[in-house]
């Protein structure tokens, strides 16, 4: 296989194992790349991409803003933290704006779960879906499952627990997606409150114990509570959470297996996990950091072979 089976990355639900190992073999060349002393390649070099984030964003959009410019893509950068553009009308129009600029890939993160499917049926670029809403998150899942294909050699058969707030997050979904397309078993772990209803449809397993979800996988990804995602409490407190799903040091080290911890971040250091975790020889979590800007550099570079 050697171009994607999509013209847009909407979602991990809409690529198949192949899109997967291609996009990972793509981005194994590219991780080659970026630890040369010129990290550059002229690959999309008469390509404009625009990073459109309706919503903040630090880490995506630094390691895609990185990813376009090793691969020398012209960018132009659109951020409207604070702007009215909601709706799904002024979101055409501020695009179309852009687009007369003769943009050829919009990169976006939207809060609107959809916004990125609306937009690609809609104008003529190709889309890279950075995050709608709590909906999906794909490239934050390939990356995180590349990380893991990277440390054991394969995905296929690894248990995984996903741990914390299901509920409002889109790595989540995405996550799940990606790992039962490449033969994972997956878990959930959180409180009752912060895991949605539908999520036994998908086929994974629930456990509100930690202890027990830790005991079972070979790797913890490591969910932040998303207090601004939160109209309501689901918990009682920050306190009452980290002692019940915080992993710590001591935690790890009674297990029987010895388990990977990964964080697609910002960390929220002392609740989630703590400093001593996150900076152990157990987490990857610079790694998927690294494995982001090269995962990026292959989706991008994958779908402007597509731009007609």
């Amino acid at each position: 296989m050697s171009e994607l089976s999509v013209d847009h990355l909407l979602g991990i639900k809409h690529l198949k194992n192949d899109d997967i190992n291609l996009i990972f073999d793509t981005a194994d060349h590219f991780k080659k790349v970026i630890n040369r002393p010129i990290k550059k390649v002229p690959s999309l070099r008469d390509i404009t991409i625009a990073n459109l984030f309706f919503e903040n964003s630090t880490r995506t959009k630094l390691s895609f803003e990185l990813a376009q410019k090793r691969l020398s893509a012209d960018v132009i950068n659109f951020s409207s933290g604070q702007s009215s553009v909601s709706k799904g009308e002024s979101l055409v129009d501020t695009v179309n704006n852009i687009l007369s600029m003769k943009v050829d890939m919009v990169v976006m993160r939207h809060p609107n779960p959809g916004a990125a499917t609306f937009l690609s049926k809609h104008i003529n670029a190709q889309i890279v879906n950075a995050g709608d809403g709590a909906h999906e998150h794909p490239t934050q899942a390939l990356l995180d499952t590349y990380s893991i294909r990277e440390k054991y050699g394969e995905v296929k058969g690894k248990k995984i627990v996903i741990v914390g707030d299901i509920l409002h997050s889109r790595v989540a979904l995405s996550n799940i997606f990606a790992l039962q397309l490449q033969g994972a078993e997956v878990m959930v772990c959180g409180p009752k409150t912060l895991i949605p209803k539908y999520i036994d449809k998908l086929g994974v397993k629930i456990e509100t114990n930690l202890r027990k979800a830790l005991e079972w996988c070979d790797i913890a990804n490591m969910l932040r509570v998303q207090n601004e995602r939160m109209e309501i409490s689901y918990f009682p407190t920050t306190r009452e959470y980290t002692q019940q799903y915080g992993v710590t040091k001591e935690l790890l080290e009674s297990l029987d297996n010895e388990i990977t911890i990964m964080h697609p971040g910002p960390i929220n250091r002392g609740v989630e996990i703590t400093s001593e975790v996150a900076d152990s020889d157990q987490a990857i979590i610079l790694n998927q950091v690294e494995n982001g800007v090269a995962i990026r550099m292959a989706v991008m570079y994958l779908l402007a072979s597509k731009i007609k």
